[in-house]
């Protein structure tokens, strides 16, 4: 055998009958294009891990988590994915109406006794199958910025920390939000727009969070630009990014 010889590729089928040419991924709209992610040594807690394509309340419901982080806020909780999840639950005692309401008295009683305080404050909706760990909107806002992620995720870490019980635990992405937009902050030109996905995760990540990570809807359809299925990102992406071949 030549040295320059390769083993043969593996052939798979992945679908009975004619599906495979039926299901050409370049029809579809919503589609994403998975490249493998980092390599090199294994170790535990180190990466954030991003479900694409996943339907992130049937994984709730089917008990693939015992605790959410998302966000909430003293306005308005009919459109976030906490009023589902109240909603979904059969053995919820909250509702987005007694979530919201819950939120404002606090919010309330924060403004009157700690009013130094810095946001956001994490609030917990225990719906006896999955515990919600929700960040409270900056009062007189109506976004989170990704310094109230990084301060919310610090604490939600601390809350996690020790609690084997809560694990293990999954996240909403706050991007393309109807309830709690998140937006960038400060004076930069991009202020006030919506960080891109990879920043997100940044800050979740050095905020000390190593849980799932579930993508919007809106973010299955970028099919022309690969993804990959966890973050830190291989080291080839900063490369790239700097000029290197």
């Amino acid at each position: 055998m030549s040295n320059n010889s390769r083993p043969p590729e593996p052939t798979i089928k992945l679908y009975e009958g004619d599906a495979e040419a039926l299901l050409r991924a370049d029809q579809s709209p919503d589609r994403i294009s998975l490249l493998p992610g980092a390599g090199g040594k294994l170790t535990s807690g180190q990466r954030l891990r991003i479900l694409w394509g996943q339907d992130m309340l049937r994984d709730i419901l089917d008990g693939r988590y015992r605790t959410v982080v998302c966000g909430v806020n003293d306005q308005d909780n009919s459109h976030g994915i906490i009023a589902q999840l109240c909603e979904l639950v059969a053995t919820s005692q909250w509702s987005s109406r007694s979530v919201t309401s819950y939120a404002k008295l606090f919010q309330e009683s924060v403004a009157v006794h700690a009013a130094h305080d810095r946001e956001p404050y994490v609030l917990k909706f225990d719906l006896d199958s999955v515990l919600i760990l929700a960040l409270l909107r900056p009062r007189g806002r109506d976004h989170f910025t990704l310094d109230d992620l990084s301060r919310g995720f610090i604490t939600v870490n601390k809350m996690l920390a020790e609690r084997r019980d809560r694990l293990p635990v999954c996240t909403v992405s706050f991007l393309n939000a109807r309830a709690n937009k998140l937006v960038t902050g400060g004076n930069s030109p991009a202020a006030g727009t919506e960080p891109s996905f990879e920043n997100l995760l940044k800050t979740v990540f050095h905020a000390g969070f190593r849980g799932d990570v579930y993508t919007s809807p809106a973010m299955w359809k970028f099919g022309h630009v690969g993804v990959f299925p966890s973050y830190p990102f291989p080291e080839g992406v900063e490369r790239m990014r700097a000029g290197s071949s």
